[in-house]
């Protein structure tokens, strides 16, 4: 029989703390986590997340912080006894990074930073962190592995990549210990249709596409039509946003059980390529998706899939709802009902 006496209980209840928790992967992890049975603290500084993603059906406390100020972050630690802490606060658009890698290094590494220091001197075990496969830069084989190299191209992947050093360290140091899920390509929406994705300004291919079928758009662009791959465009790996949350729900059990520290790749485990994903979103919706071709984006790799077998091993942790046409169908749901985001 499984030994679940460090899951939380009535009679034992655990406290944890998510950041970027009002943002798209924060509010699907708050959201698996309360009705797991956790005390959930969020802390956003609400620049990009929003409030109403965590509606009426999570029971949490909210703080609104900068992750990069040390003195709100500690008074959230000080009025707290975490014993885990799920990290997807940041920022994380590849472009964005970079042409401002100053606001990525502030962000990422010095919020992290922050967050660490404040789980040694308060005596917080576990650390949940939002890792990318951007730290693996130009794969040299694929499915790639959590131990091959590491070479991120841009501000975004070197960020990440520097703190997973430093877990690393602190773990070493300090016996914190910890679990970076390195996501690939994240999408789709919560089955109910109330909680999906939203970003201003949205950089997403699925997003897009709808966009495009709302009419808000008025055709989706496609970098790349002549990549080494079935159709000539990029190959991904996309994982549903619900199959990431509960992956961040079962990497804290796993540290809450005691289980081994490192690294882990959170993807379906086989790709699809830009024009397979754009009919998919056609199928969702029902329409035609009108596209532009335009030249490739610098650093952008032909494929990129993720080798799934630690997940599978450590976390037992499988892809249920990641076939393609599901992500598709999710998030569809979520963009019919809100057509304008969270304001619709």
């Amino acid at each position: 029989m499984s030994d679940h006496s460090h899951l939380p209980t009535p009679d034992h209840p655990i406290e944890i703390l998510v950041t970027g928790g009002c943002g798209f992967i924060g509010s699907h992890v708050v959201r698996e986590l309360s009705a797991a049975g956790y005390l959930v603290v969020v802390m956003d500084d609400l620049s990009s997340g929003h409030l109403e993603s965590l509606g009426s059906t999570c029971d949490f406390s909210l703080y609104q912080a900068d992750l990069r100020d040390e003195v709100e972050v500690e008074s959230c630690f000080r009025q707290h006894r975490f014993q885990g802490l799920v990290h997807t606060g940041g920022l994380a658009l590849k472009g964005e990074a970079i042409d401002d890698p100053e606001s990525y290094y502030g962000a990422n590494v010095i919020g992290s930073l922050n967050l660490l220091a404040m789980c040694k001197r308060y005596e917080v075990p576990n650390f949940v962190y939002s890792s990318t496969c951007a730290i693996y830069g130009m794969p040299k084989q694929v499915p790639v592995r959590e131990d091959d190299p590491l070479l991120p191209h841009n501000s975004y992947g070197r960020t990440k990549l520097a703190i997973e050093h430093a877990l690393v360290s602190y773990y070493e140091a300090h016996k914190l210990n910890y679990i970076a899920l390195r996501y690939f390509n994240a999408a789709g929406a919560h089955p109910s249709g109330d909680l999906g994705e939203d970003h201003d300004p949205e950089k997403h291919l699925i997003p897009n596409a709808f966009r495009v079928a709302l009419g808000q758009l008025e055709q989706l662009s496609i970098y790349g039509r002549d990549y080494p791959t079935c159709d000539g465009t990029c190959v991904r790996d996309f994982v549903h946003v619900m199959d990431v949350s509960r992956a961040h729900r079962m990497a804290l059990e796993h540290l809450l059980g005691g289980g081994q520290s490192g690294s882990v790749n959170l993807g379906a485990g086989q790709g699809h390529s830009v024009l397979d994903v754009v009919r998919a979103c056609e199928q969702a919706c029902g329409k035609s998706i009108r596209i532009s071709e335009g030249p490739r984006r610098s650093g952008d790799v032909p494929t990129l899939v993720a080798d799934i077998s630690r997940a599978r091993d450590w976390l037992k942790w499988i892809p249920e709802r990641s076939q393609i046409d599901t992500i598709a169908a999710d998030a569809w749901r979520w963009f019919a009902r809100h057509p304008r985001g969270y304001k619709s």
